[in-house]
């Protein structure tokens, strides 16, 4: 039983004002691992008040000094990669070979950073005036369960490397993970004040970061519900935001992709991170005309996916993260049969053999796509097949959803492929790969969110332009 009862204020680990605990769970077991004692309004009063501080000191370092301590970072964040393994695994459930990508993207992601701030030019000529970015300030840096600290180290180095201090919220739910990175960011020696890190409940600290009219700046990875209560609820000092929010992404198979080649890359993609992913591509599109095809292999493939103890090398689906999430997609499952969904794969209840847990069965429904299975996004192993006729029925069908974050497009011809991903409405397409790029932008259309992150996009987010003109 893990007892996390300090909180990361100024360059210390202090105890909050805040008295509520909160426990932790082994998603697997379902067992208590863990309280964590959560920040409050205090709390993150003072640690707004930290960062505000350490602004005017950080914002005027040289690009060279900021490499130096983003290195730094990243020295300390590799040199914590098992310990944060066993972490993800144990407290998110993550499969083991999942964690393992989870565990080493914290320390990448800072490198992509130094390497963006390296090519970063703050000064540009435009016309008779002089260009200077500059960091917008105290940025707050709130972060969700299914990537806690992957999102933690791509938000900070970011804001840091254009010059920003922070205020970070994590999810209260992935404490032990938050600990660690906290422990390797401290070891790092990075001045004080220039990040603070606050776990406590989103309508508590994060409604306070929300407000308040020192923080200029708010990154948000999480729901759409709470990404528009975020908007209005930082409107009245206009806060610079960018939100990366949910997604229902498609899959589209076009008449001409190759079974074989096409079946791994749409479970992949539906069933990545155990379906706890925003970017999944649970809406399957695929040619009437072939459906039967593909139906068949699709069910086949999902027999032989592996369920359950997440330490298992050979597992592909580990867990839900909480009780909670596991009856949502419980919930989610029983109403695709209420709206008349054909059941191919998968169902209620837990996997077969799994007695604790929350465990879900991979699931697969046919049917289409004003079904609320086909237009809500779950959050769990559950994925929508949907016929169309035509090419162009599929990107009409592709389009209409709420959302706009990812979408993959298989053909067995590339250009033809690439045609049809410039039509998407969606921040990304990938055609016949599931490959990250990390120097691309990364976020969403509609309600998938606001701005982007990574590369000189995520870097120009803490910057304001300022124009000078001198006669």
């Amino acid at each position: 039983m893990q007892h996390i009862d300090k909180i990361y204020l100024n360059g210390e680990f202090v105890t909050p004002h805040g008295e509520e605990y909160f426990t932790l769970y082994n998603p697997a077991t379902e067992e208590a691992i863990g309280r964590v004692r959560l920040a409050d309004e205090v709390d993150a009063e003072r640690a707004i008040a930290a960062a505000k501080a350490a602004f005017p000191g950080w914002s005027k370092t040289r690009k060279a000094e900021r490499i130096e301590v983003l290195q730094r970072m990243h020295n300390a964040v590799v040199a914590c990669e098992d310990a944060l393994l066993d972490a993800i695994v144990t407290e998110y459930g993550a499969p083991k070979v999942r964690g393992r990508w989870m565990a080493q993207y914290p320390a990448d992601v800072i490198a992509q950073a130094i390497e963006t701030l390296e090519n970063f030019e703050f000064v540009e000529q435009a016309g008779h005036a002089q260009v200077i970015m500059t960091p917008v300030g105290v940025a707050g840096l709130i972060t969700p369960w299914n990537s806690n600290a992957g999102f933690i180290c791509n938000k900070l180095a970011t804001a840091m490397a254009a010059g920003c201090t922070a205020v970070i919220k994590p999810s209260e739910m992935s404490a032990i993970q938050t600990q660690i990175i906290t422990e390797a960011l401290h070891k790092a020696n990075i001045p004080a004040g220039v990040f603070n890190i606050i776990t406590g409940r989103g309508e508590v600290v994060g409604d306070v970061i929300n407000h308040h009219p020192d923080i200029a700046k708010i990154s948000f990875t999480g729901s759409t519900a709470v990404g528009k209560h975020i908007v209005a609820s930082s409107a009245q000092s206009l806060k610079r935001v960018t939100l990366e929010l949910g997604g229902k992404s498609p899959t589209i198979i076009l008449d001409d992709a190759d079974v074989a080649q096409s079946v791994p890359l749409v479970l992949a993609a539906g069933f990545m991170n155990s379906g706890q992913a925003c970017v999944a591509g649970t809406r399957i599109l695929v040619p009437r005309s072939r459906q039967t095809e593909f139906e068949r292999a699709i069910v086949e493939a999902i027999s032989t996916i592996q369920t359950g103890d997440p330490r298992d090398e050979k597992t592909e689906i580990g867990p839900m993260v909480s009780q909670k999430q596991w009856q949502r997609v419980q919930d989610y499952i029983r109403l695709g049969i209420e709206e008349g969904a054909t059941l191919l794969a998968g169902g209620e209840g837990r996997p077969c053999g799994l007695e604790k847990g929350w465990f879900i069965k991979p699931t697969l429904f046919c049917g289409h796509n004003q079904m609320r299975i086909a237009r809500e996004e779950i959050f769990g192993p559950v994925l929508v097949l949907i016929p169309y006729d035509d090419e162009a029925e599929a990107l009409a069908i592709a389009n209409d959803t709420h959302y706009g974050l990812s979408a993959l497009v298989l053909s067995g011809d590339h250009q033809r492929g690439i045609r049809l991903a410039q039509q998407i409405e969606s921040g990304r397409v990938m055609v016949n790969t599931l490959a990250h790029e990390p120097k691309a932008p990364f976020g969403g259309f509609k309600q998938s969110g606001l701005g982007r992150e990574m590369g000189k996009w995520g870097m120009q987010a803490y910057l304001e332009a300022k124009a000078i003109m001198a006669g």
